[in-house]
C-alpha cells in the first residue's frame, strides 16, 4: 500500500475511535475527580473535564492508529 493509502486508513481509523476512546477518559476523569474530592461535580467542571478528555483522546488515537496500520502493513 502507498503512503497516502496508509495515512488515509490510519485518519479513518483514529476518526472511528476518537467518540469512543473520548467518552471513555472522560468518564474515568470524572469519576476518579469526584472520588477524590468526595462530592458531584457541578456542570462546569463536567464540561471541563469533557473538554479535556476530547483533546487528550485524540494524540492517543491518532498514535494507536498510526502504529495499528504500520504493523498491521509490515505483516
Amino acid at each position: 500500500m502507498n503512503q497516502s493509502g496508509y495515512v488515509a486508513w490510519s485518519m479513518a481509523l483514529a476518526a472511528a475511535l476518537w467518540w469512543p476512546v473520548g467518552r471513555i477518559v472522560w468518564v474515568m476523569a470524572v469519576r476518579r475527580l469526584e472520588r477524590r474530592l468526595g462530592r458531584s461535580l457541578d456542570p462546569t467542571e463536567v464540561a471541563a473535564q469533557r473538554r479535556r478528555a476530547w483533546l487528550l483522546a485524540l494524540p492517543l488515537c491518532l498514535v494507536f492508529s498510526g502504529l495499528f496500520n504500520l504493523r498491521l502493513l509490515q505483516g
